[in-house]
């Protein structure tokens, strides 16, 4: 995705009285058909580029932001949250960091597509409209999960899903999404949609679990009936509503409480 994926919470979040960023990734920051046409800028881009890049940009800013990530950019925020940055974080259907081991059938079956070919970790590999809506829209119409493709739907590095995906929990050595589950850092909240395919609830509920020995404050919520188009879905505004409320009340704890 990029950042058109945000584009009801802006104005949503802007209309509470908030200043709203969407950083793009490193490239992305041209419009979807176009990404869909330059598939290499996809293909080449790396975890600790993008990182850096978003990391910049909280850099630059006057005071620790909260951070909301989906996805993989739920992994970011936590590679994020482990540079000391941000005064909350709170990810969406988050995409594990290394060490999270749990990979639910349906979340294998929604990565088969550019798992099926070693070939593709050298790749941009996108989702059918098919495929989109068993991974992302499970619980749309095949009609509204179509358009949702259309509109935002762009292909994603293979080198992410196979290197971080698959090869990262069996590699010596740590990777670049492994985090040091046992430090300090701003509270996170992770969560999770019911009927998610792709990053099901028992892989966010893993990822959580993981910061047991951390200091820092670590929740979880599941929304019940939400698949992983939960940003986007109908009623998408409880799972902004909650992202923000917990965002706030927890921003700049650095303790559990």
């Amino acid at each position: 995705m990029t950042p058109r994926s945000w584009e009801h919470w802006v104005p949503y979040y802007e209309a509470k009285g908030y200043r709203v960023l969407a950083p793009a990734y490193p490239g992305f920051d041209i419009e979807v058909e176009a990404l869909r046409e330059n598939p290499g800028i996809i293909a080449s881009l790396t975890v600790p580029e993008t990182v850096d890049h978003l990391a910049g940009a909280i850099e630059a800013l006057d005071s620790p932001p909260i951070i909301i990530g989906h996805s993989f950019g739920g992994t970011l925020t936590q590679l994020l949250l482990a540079r000391g940055l941000g005064s909350a974080g709170v990810v969406i259907d988050s995409a594990p960091t290394e060490g999270v081991r749990v990979s639910p059938l349906s979340q294998v079956r929604s990565l088969f597509p550019a798992l099926k070919n070693p070939a593709n970790i050298h790749k941009a590999v996108g989702f059918t409209a098919k495929e989109f809506h068993y991974a992302f829209a499970n619980t749309l119409s095949a009609e509204d999960s179509n358009a949702a493709w259309e509109r935002y739907a762009i292909a994603a590095p293979g080198n992410w899903v196979w290197v971080y995906g698959l090869i990262a929990n069996y590699k010596p050595g740590h990777q670049e999404t492994w985090v040091d589950y046992g430090q300090d850092r701003a509270p996170l909240l992770f969560i999770a949609g019911e009927k998610d395919h792709i990053m099901p609830p028992a892989v966010n509920k893993s990822n959580a679990s993981h910061y047991k020995n951390s200091p820092a404050l670590t929740e979880y919520f599941e929304f019940e009936g939400r698949d992983h188009w939960t940003c986007a879905a109908p009623g998408w505004e409880a799972v902004a509503d909650y992202a923000l409320e917990w965002a706030g009340k927890h921003a700049g704890t650095t303790a559990r409480t």
